[in-house]
């Protein structure tokens, strides 16, 4: 990664965490509405009860209690993305983070673009590892159309083609209602 590239990264970590922070100050003192309903669950125990909890953006998921599940135990791949390359944007942790090791776990390789949380990335790349599969972390900024080809030469360069690509990479602004956010587009 390119010093440029990283600083860019850092600085919309940075323009995320300032929108945040006007969010959280819009809801400073208000209580949700919505009920929380019974959960659908599968073959494992799920946690039940989750304490308040509220992280910088962007987020950490090392520091989330209970830890995210996302290694789907009870799915057996069928080898149906069998030595398929991807790029998956976002997948150091969440969605993306599951994505990413359904897909390894189907047999493809996986180009894991990330913004700034290196611990998530390579817990990410670990259990890509444990799937049999290759993995490259690629940092930086897809909001930076230099960057997205830079991402793509990596992979390229690092497996020799690409078939997929997943846009997972986004920043969620959390509301209560969508009237209370003036603009919700970002612009570099």
């Amino acid at each position: 990664m390119t010093p440029l590239a990283s600083t860019k990264a850092n600085r919309a970590a940075k323009e995320g965490r300032a929108i945040q922070k006007e969010v959280d100050a819009l809801e400073a003192g208000k209580t949700s509405r919505i009920e929380p309903k019974p959960m659908q669950a599968g073959a494992r125990e799920y946690p039940t009860e989750f304490l308040p909890q509220h992280h910088a953006k962007p987020g950490e998921e090392k520091n989330i209690a209970p830890a995210p599940m996302y290694d789907a135990p009870g799915y057996k791949g069928s080898e149906k993305l069998l030595d398929k390359v991807a790029i998956i944007t976002g997948g150091d942790s969440g969605i993306g983070r599951a994505v990413v090791v359904l897909y390894a776990r189907e047999g493809a390789d996986i180009a894991v673009v990330y913004l700034n949380e290196h611990a998530d990335a390579e817990e990410t790349k670990k259990a890509v590892d444990k799937e049999g599969r290759r993995c490259i972390l690629i940092q930086g900024d897809v909001s930076d159309s230099a960057f997205c080809k830079e991402a793509v030469n990596k992979t390229l360069e690092a497996f020799g083609r690409l078939d997929i690509l997943v846009n997972n990479a986004a920043f969620q602004e959390h509301t209560s209602d969508i009237d209370e956010r003036s603009n919700c587009a970002r612009t570099s």
